[in-house]
């Protein structure tokens, strides 16, 4: 994965020489929605100095196994409504690292696509546990404003997608925002697919998502954070606590549209837009 490319590299920025004074033990499930227990369990058992964990399931389930060796966000999703930190400015307990506030950018994400289906007044919005609530309830107010109707589609697994755009079409949904999630983000080409099937033009969270042949997406660069995370990692081995170190959020924001999968939709998106754009992709 080209994030972990960039953990990698901040590193060797940092004087980290792989197989000389670190070794990095990398964990992934087998399969989308699969826990994370089973492998912090063993990263303990090989009882290593540092954590890093990427999505809230796995930083939950490392949180829950240890309250002792220092666990690295990158990034986390509203840490503080989860219990994860006590607050930004003091973590507290042995986490600390990097939290996208996914819920602060649902109303601009529902701002963007109306400007590309400046007609749709029904919205579906794709979301799962545990943070899809919050997620959703961020962006009901403005959602409201703008005299849209959100249609809420919980979909936790795979199998759930397809259900879910099947759902969303007999509704007459006319676009769709993709809520964060680590399942979704596992199976971006899918729900990139499924949209254009669908013909629904989609909202997403992460540039990766037009890469895989998705409309729009807009949020926080996905290499970034994963400098960010690096930069964590060597305070922590310079003797820095979790519990003094504040958890940073990104600085960094991109707007990237897919021409060739708006061509598909049939939509025509307005040069404001494009100008406004970070990355087209033609």
């Amino acid at each position: 994965m080209h994030q972990w490319d960039a953990f990698r590299q901040r590193l060797r920025d940092l004087g980290y020489v792989e197989g000389q004074n670190i070794v990095l033990e990398i964990r992934a499930p087998e399969r989308e929605g699969a826990s994370f227990d089973g492998l912090v369990a063993d990263l303990i058992r090989l009882n290593v100095d540092v954590i890093v964990a990427s999505g809230v399931a796995a930083i939950l389930a490392a949180k829950r196994a240890t309250s002792t060796i220092p666990i690295v966000m990158s990034p986390g999703s509203d840490p503080i409504r989860l219990g994860i930190v006590a607050s930004l400015a003091r973590p507290g307990g042995n986490v600390t690292g990097v939290s996208i506030m996914v819920e602060d950018l649902n109303p601009k994400r529902l701002q963007l696509l109306r400007e590309i289906a400046p007609k749709a007044s029904r919205v579906a919005v794709l979301w799962n546990q545990p943070s899809g609530p919050a997620q959703l309830q961020a962006v009901e107010a403005t959602a409201t404003a703008m005299g849209i109707r959100l249609l809420s589609l919980e979909a936790g697994k795979a199998s759930d997608i397809e259900k879910a755009f099947e759902t969303a079409t007999k509704a007459r949904a006319e676009a769709m925002i993709v809520m964060s999630s680590p399942v979704y983000y596992g199976l971006r080409a899918r729900i990139a697919d499924l949209a254009l099937k669908y013909r629904l033009p989609a909202i997403y969270w992460l540039p990766a998502f037009v890469d895989a042949g998705g409309l729009i997406t807009y949020g926080p660069s996905d290499t970034e954070y994963y400098r960010q995370a690096a930069t964590f990692v060597d305070k922590v081995f310079k003797g820095a606590k979790p519990a003094d170190l504040p958890v940073e959020q990104p600085t960094k924001f991109e707007l990237m549209i897919n021409l060739k999968t708006a061509k598909a939709l049939g939509l025509t998106i307005p040069p404001s837009l494009l100008q406004r754009a970070d990355q087209v992709i033609e």
